[in-house]
């Protein structure tokens, strides 16, 4: 909704906004905004989804058309607009007045024994790891290493900005993903060893997803960027003893398997005040 005014204030020419990210209703940068703030950087997604069969017609809260990528369309359900995984359960919803996704399941929050041998195939059963932006399910297949690879390099033949790769990474929120909020923090401080079990397989899904997805990207991005919101309004959710108990060595590991694998920045999303843990971070890596 933003983006929409900001081009309206700006008086740039009608187009049609596309919403890569239909979580946080986040709209895809065009180039002449990106030349009208001299903007020096891309996503990678950037390079996908560019034709008109990628993307269905949505309004947004405030009676905006714009386009939403095919697979990630959400629904109506009742007054709520919602959205689903492939099984078909609610995962996220929107009420009326608001203007992003809240997630309403976690796979993990009622149970006393984790079922980590089936941690990657619950992935989708979460919000933030099961509704994609671009590219998606465009990259699914037994082709979809090649249509990563080809569209990371023409991208990076059309473009002297440095591209951006979002890989995520993410450890905890990924427990916040599998158990909610409240019960991961939790985890960590009563059950120390099951969260260290949990931390242990997601490090070891990270890992193997990045081997393969900087096999077909490393050599046309320039930063990979890993997300991980430590942070409250407050400061961090944690102390920085926590953080190098439970996240400095994982953390450490997958940058250095970056660095390993290509000639790239490592970039962290990381929302809130985190100051305290900036020392612990930077000697992971970061």
């Amino acid at each position: 909704m933003a983006y929409a005014r900001l081009r309206e204030h700006l008086g740039l020419e009608r187009r049609p906004i596309r919403v890569y990210d239909p979580i946080q209703q986040l709209a895809i940068v065009d180039e002449d905004v990106l030349q009208r703030f001299r903007v020096d950087t891309i996503e990678l997604g950037r390079g996908f989804a560019l034709g008109d069969e990628h993307w269905t017609e949505w309004t947004l809260p405030d009676g905006t058309n714009c386009l939403m990528p095919v697979w990630a369309r959400p629904e109506r359900d009742g007054e709520d607009q919602v959205l689903r995984s492939p099984r078909g359960r609610v995962i996220a919803r929107m009420p009326p007045g608001s203007s992003y996704f809240e997630q309403v399941h976690y796979p993990f929050a009622d149970q006393d024994v984790d079922d980590l041998d089936h941690l990657e195939k619950l992935l989708p059963e979460t919000m933030w790891t099961g509704v994609a932006s671009p590219p998606g399910p465009l990259v699914d297949g037994p082709n979809g290493l090649a249509v990563l690879h080809d569209g990371a390099r023409a991208l990076r033949a059309s473009t002297d900005r440095a591209i951006l790769a979002l890989f995520g990474g993410n450890l905890l929120e990924m427990g916040q993903f599998f158990y909610r909020n409240d019960n991961f923090l939790l985890l960590l401080a009563a059950e120390p060893r099951r969260a260290h079990a949990f931390l242990d397989r997601a490090v070891e899904l990270h890992e193997a997803r990045l081997e393969t997805f900087l096999g077909a990207v490393g050599p046309f991005v320039d930063i990979v960027v890993f997300g991980d919101d430590f942070g409250m309004q407050q400061g961090p959710q944690i102390s920085p003893r926590m953080y190098r108990e439970f996240f400095q060595p994982r953390q450490r590991r997958l940058w250095d398997r970056v660095r390993q694998l290509a000639k790239v920045r490592i970039l962290l999303h990381c929302c809130g005040g985190v100051r305290p843990l900036l020392p612990g971070l930077i000697e992971a890596g970061l």
